[in-house]
């Protein structure tokens, strides 16, 4: 009887992931007009949209691989989130900060003393709203590791989303894609499943989607957006890379959106720079169609 019961639970979930597949229709416009966006950009660019009101997608690029650079802090937010659920790490916990932690740059927690306290919460607000390293590559030790957070990555689906620095056989990843890797798909998906309530639990998605709604990098994508509308989001950027993933939820729209780019001719850090102005862009674009 609980084999049937099982298979039948099976079946069930199978037919609804079909459904749910075959209803996702691409929005064709808005793919012309993504896809003008991006003509002449020097560099490789991919691009992920999902409207969560009418189901329709835009898949540019979608599944090829890109550096996350900070994005990857994302999964390093679930990793200490499952830590968290399972009781091996409390929320308010006191951590006592050590010298041997400083990932050397420009860092609020680089600047603490040796021997500081600080709360759990508050090195992961550190993490997504200032994209602190030192924060970060402390939270994916506490969260188990690169493997570990590797492996919750799997057991949520992803295949190519992984943490590659300091993590035993992802050597050569990192010398591909630094940090961690990902596809615009991927990260959409990962955000989606947060603002679902899918990851780890309800309660645990809640929570870190509130966390990655306190961004202090808003210049970019969350510029295009008014400031009343709430935004989920996690960016990242190196060189030659400039990334960024959001959740947008307005009065009369709902949408998840993904672009990444990677190998970008342009590398100036200011607002000038092509992959921001390009981001810019795109938010606006999608902003001014969904909104209506």
């Amino acid at each position: 009887m609980k084999l049937l019961l099982k298979l039948f639970y099976f079946v069930l979930f199978f037919a609804a992931t079909t459904l749910n597949v075959q209803a996702q229709k691409t929005d064709k416009k808005l793919e012309r007009q993504i896809l003008d966006l991006l003509k002449g950009f020097q560099g490789d660019a991919g691009v992920y949209v999902h409207n969560l009101q009418n189901n329709k997608t835009v898949a540019i690029n979608a599944d090829s691989i890109f550096p996350t650079a900070s994005m990857v802090k994302i999964p390093i937010l679930i990793g200490a989130m499952d830590k968290i659920e399972k009781g091996q790490l409390q929320y308010h916990q006191e951590l006592i900060y050590k010298d041997s932690l400083l990932y050397a740059g420009v860092d609020i927690l680089g600047s603490f003393k040796n021997n500081e306290k600080i709360e759990l919460s508050k090195v992961m607000m550190l993490m997504l709203t200032m994209s602190d390293n030192t924060a970060s590559l402390w939270l994916q030790g506490l969260a188990g590791g690169g493997k570990r957070i590797n492996e919750l990555m799997d057991s949520l689906g992803m295949k190519t989303t992984r943490v590659n620095s300091r993590t035993p056989g992802r050597e050569a990843n990192r010398s591909l894609y630094g940090w961690g890797q990902s596809t615009p798909y991927e990260m959409a998906a990962l955000m989606e499943k947060i603002v679902k309530g899918e990851v780890i639990s309800k309660d645990a998605s809640d929570k870190m989607l509130r966390l990655l709604g306190r961004n202090y990098w808003d210049e970019q994508a969350i510029s295009q957006i008014p400031p009343y509308v709430f935004v989920a989001s996690k960016s990242g950027a190196v060189d030659a890379t400039r990334n960024e993933v959001l959740f947008v939820n307005g009065k009369h729209c709902s949408y998840i959106f993904c672009i990444c780019t990677k190998n970008n001719k342009d590398q100036r850090w200011d607002e000038n720079n092509e992959a921001w102005q390009l981001t810019r862009k795109l938010s606006r674009l999608l902003w001014e169609r969904f909104q209506k």
